[in-house]
């Protein structure tokens, strides 16, 4: 019987996304810079406010909630657009992320102590 509500899940998922016309193609563009990376992202067809971005466990999940109807219950699924370990070498206390225009920017600054440079010369700067 627990296959069976797997089967419904999967079966769901393939005729949402043939309804729908598929899934867009989100747009995921990484920056280098000299004190931080920088994640800009924006999927067509899905508003900014339904993007989340979330941090758990050295974990950075970047994602929106498509919701599909299996045994008459609207069960909300993660859609990844991003989904990664943070390198030891990024600040995780520092890292935020803001709505810019029509983007989501996700602002990783480097950690300076694990990088053996000593202090963060931008400490005093907000």
């Amino acid at each position: 019987m627990k296959n069976d509500n797997y089967l419904d899940l999967i079966t769901s998922i393939d005729v949402l996304n043939t309804l729908n016309g598929g899934v867009s193609e989100p747009q995921v563009y990484l920056e280098h810079h000299e004190h931080y990376r920088r994640i800009r992202l924006r999927v067509p067809g899905i508003s900014l406010d339904e993007m989340r971005v979330e941090l758990h466990d050295n974990n950075l999940a970047i994602f929106y909630l498509i919701n599909i109807v299996s045994s008459d219950r609207l069960i909300p699924l993660p859609r990844f657009v991003y989904n990664r370990n943070v390198p030891y070498y990024v600040d995780i206390n520092k890292i935020n992320a803001r709505l810019e225009e029509e983007e989501l920017i996700v602002n990783l600054p480097y950690n300076w102590l694990a990088s053996g440079e000593g202090n963060d010369p931008w400490a005093d700067e907000d």
